[in-house]
């Protein structure tokens, strides 16, 4: 019986019937992206954070009787709690999930080609030092849309890190929430672990979370809050009010093992009481059903931020520093490490130094990376391309569509970079980080 159905007296998980709608649009979202997918394999949360936190909570009692996420190859193994595995950099959330839970947290470098996956010889390495250290490595949590970098990783990567990642016997949590966001569809390829698991009979190893951030941006506008939208939510013209924070979805195999350890995620979410307000529910099941109106707004909102990134990759990078090229999202991940003796002149001397002095002078819009799980001594950070949409006229900015497009519909698209404003706040950054580090642009 599906946790969504069944009488009142009925043991097990219950879903609300807003729930229920969600559980459906989910499965109709991943069907159309290679995962078929039944409303019993959805778990529905009020954020993804709050979703992560519940299946690695689930994870530890379900992975004690499935073999999969005890850490241990060949499956049978110690019952622990387990410690969690991370790529670094990567969103913050990962890491104080995994601590709220009491589990040691290890995070891995990424490769040199991409964020957003561990390297897969350097994984390997961290689960054999977690191992002599006395830990049960549990489960590894990545993104294959990575919205620290802005970059996906190339499948043969990942593919590789599945295969080390199932030889040892985790639990991959992968978070896609950013996947819809490529700049380029053609250009970036977005692979989930659970396509790859799935076609070599090892689907018991993943679960896809995602949360609703970009459909509801698409929908809303990119206004914070509950606040009224005026941009690309608002087709009709009429104000459209954000109904809290974007939900999350996550999936779980359609195995034995997959059915307990949704049963534990339910349990853990019926616990914390974790449901989702009816308004809420109502705009995530419309979100998960990609009307053409919404896919419109975000391949718009793609473009936009993809012009936007290409332009601040080049300032950066006209500057001297190494920055990944983004192909996805709303960030790009600079490292000014090489300018260490020339920034330590000014008294920089780490992460957090170096984000102070660029929002000093460049505004709210650098984080650094000692904020991702990165040596805070490294000279990182992540930049936003709020910074140059900053310098948009406000109607376009709400409606994440650059001036003078007039929508998907425009045969004429001035790249991002060239629009009035932006190209003074691009030259400003770049200005901003030759000044620091003492160069000249390339």
């Amino acid at each position: 019986m599906r946790p969504d159905q069944g009488d009142s007296d009925s043991a097990g998980p219950r879903a609300a019937p807003s729930a229920t709608a969600v559980r459906e649009g989910a499965c109709g979202y991943w069907d159309r992206r290679g995962l078929p997918t039944e409303p019993a394999q959805v778990a529905v949360a009020p954020g993804g954070p709050l979703l992560l936190l519940a299946v690695l909570a689930a994870a530890a009692g379900a992975g004690a009787d499935t073999g999969v996420g005890t850490g241990t190859v060949g499956g049978a193994g110690e019952r622990g709690t387990g410690s969690v595995l991370l790529p670094h950099p990567c969103p913050p959330w990962y890491a104080e999930q995994a601590r709220l839970l009491g589990r040691a947290v290890h995070t891995v470098p990424v490769p040199v080609e991409c964020g957003g996956i561990p390297d897969p010889f350097a994984l390997l390495e961290a689960v054999r030092r977690t191992r002599a250290a006395g830990e049960v490595p549990q489960a590894l949590v990545l993104s294959v849309a990575d919205d620290v970098t802005g970059t996906a990783p190339p499948p043969e990567l990942l593919h590789e890190v599945c295969e080390a990642a199932v030889a040892e016997g985790l639990l991959i949590v992968s978070d896609e929430t950013w996947r819809d966001t490529s700049h380029d569809p053609h250009d970036t390829v977005v692979v989930s672990p659970a396509e790859m698991l799935t076609e070599a009979g090892r689907a018991d190893h993943v679960v896809v979370l995602a949360g609703l951030e970009a459909a509801f941006e698409s929908t809303f506008g990119t206004g914070a809050g509950t606040g009224a939208g005026t941009g690309a939510g608002a087709g009709t013209g009429a104000a459209t009010r954000r109904p809290g924070p974007p939900p999350a979805i996550a999936r779980v195999p359609a195995t034995g093992r997959g059915r307990l350890l949704g049963e534990r995620v339910h349990e853990v979410l019926a616990a914390l009481r974790a449901d989702l307000p009816g308004p809420a529910a109502e705009a995530a099941a419309e979100a998960l059903r990609e009307p053409t109106e919404l896919l419109s707004r975000r391949a718009d909102a793609a473009r936009l931020h993809g012009g936007l990134a290409r332009a601040l990759h080049q300032a950066v990078t006209g500057a001297g520093a190494l920055c990944r090229p983004p192909h996805l999202g709303r960030h790009l991940y600079a490292d000014l490490d090489p300018f260490r003796p020339r920034l330590a002149r000014r008294g920089i001397t780490d992460a957090a130094g170096l984000e102070a002095e660029l929002v000093r002078r460049l505004g709210p819009y650098a984080l650094g990376g000692h904020r991702f799980g990165d040596d805070p001594h490294e000279l990182r950070v992540r930049l936003t391309t709020a910074l140059p949409a900053a310098a948009l006229p406000a109607a376009d900015r709400a409606a994440d569509r650059p001036a003078g497009t007039g929508g998907s519909g425009a045969t004429a698209r001035p790249e991002p970079g060239e629009l009035p404003g932006v190209a003074e706040t691009l030259a400003q950054v770049q200005s901003v980080l030759v000044d620091l580090t003492d160069g000249s642009p390339q």
